[in-house]
């Protein structure tokens, strides 16, 4: 081995300007890629599940990527693709995430929801009287923005599990009823969570109480696909029924109303066994899009007392009868 020796080289300093220039250039170079490649590729919050809060007069900012939701659970594929946020899910998420693939694949490119003119429903207005459901996806809502669209109801997420507890519920709540809009609230369930009274109770603590107003709707279960794992929450079909019924059971004892159940045809097939236990006590809020008609319902119920059509350019849901019959459902037990 040859032995070292020391040398000591002078630098013009020019020469090393540009050297130190030089190495300084990829580097800035590998920063604005790493940038670039740190951008998160899924929706914001004002893209979200229920349509774009832009236009809407919706102030949400946009949210952080979240992959685990509270109690560690992980979104699904399909739920990260649909946009949601882990513990935040919405009515209809699952079908809105179709719909949106749908739209994407005809007009190319990601698209925010409802910004593409060609679904199915876009052109399509159901007869009865009109309305929205809106969730903290939407943030603060102008809401003569949709009565002048002769949207005469709002359903508001309040509460999701036995954690989760919409930051927007108030604002959006008394927001519609004080521009003239009956309103009610929604809470989607966790099967997989605690009991399903235990979950009942949490909903009318946080929103979901009923008062024969005239202003008020009964409080909805949210029961449908999981966007946290297996479809049907790793439950049976016999303990899923149990579930329903422990949820209903309560909110009842606690308001004196009966719940509107919020679920697909397929989903409660599945999950259920098409149980028509609920078709004579509680009223049906079928989500069915790209159609004209509810299509079939769930076993037991002979209509839909809501029907969720679209989600485009938000969702928007129709009371199949007049305005009188809807106070009715919001002033009697």
């Amino acid at each position: 081995m040859l032995p070292r020796t020391t040398r000591t080289v002078r630098t013009d300093p020019g020469t090393a300007r540009r050297s130190r220039l030089g190495r300084t250039l990829p580097a800035l170079a590998l920063g604005v890629t790493a940038l670039a490649l740190a951008v998160p590729t899924t929706l914001p919050a004002t893209a979200s599940p229920g349509g774009p809060a832009a236009g809407t007069g919706g102030t949400a900012a946009a949210a952080p990527e979240k992959k685990v939701a509270a109690g560690g659970q992980h979104l699904t594929a399909d739920a990260r693709a649909a946009g949601l946020e882990a513990g935040n899910a919405t009515m209809g998420w699952r079908e809105r995430g179709t719909e949106r693939t749908q739209l994407r694949q005809q007009g190319g490119g990601l698209l925010r929801y409802g910004a593409a003119s060609r679904s199915s429903t876009s052109s399509f207005t159901p007869e009865g009287v009109l309305g929205v459901d809106v969730s903290s996806y939407q943030g603060k809502l102008k809401w003569s923005t949709w009565t002048k669209k002769d949207k005469d109801f709002a359903y508001i997420k309040a509460t999701e599990g036995s954690s989760y507890k919409n930051p927007y519920f108030k604002n959006q709540y008394g927001g519609a009823k004080k521009a003239g809009m009956i309103r009610g609230a929604y809470h989607f369930a966790n099967p997989a969570g605690k009991a399903g009274y235990k979950q009942a109770r949490y909903f009318v603590k946080n929103g979901g109480g009923w008062s024969a107003d005239g202003k008020t709707l009964p409080g909805v279960l949210d029961i449908e696909y999981n966007p946290y794992g297996s479809t049907c929450y790793g439950v049976s079909k016999k303990k899923m029924v149990a579930w329903v019924s422990s949820f209903t059971k309560e909110y009842k004892k606690l308001t004196g109303k009966d719940a509107v159940i919020y679920t697909t045809t397929d989903w409660w097939k599945q999950c259920t066994g098409n149980s028509s236990k609920f078709g004579k006590t509680n009223p049906l809020w079928v989500a069915r899009y790209g159609s004209k008609t509810p299509g079939t319902l769930p076993k037991g119920w002979k209509t839909a007392t809501f029907w969720q059509y679209t989600s485009n350019p938000i969702d928007q849901d129709v009371f199949p009868s007049k305005l009188k019959r809807l106070k009715v459902l919001a002033t009697e037990k």
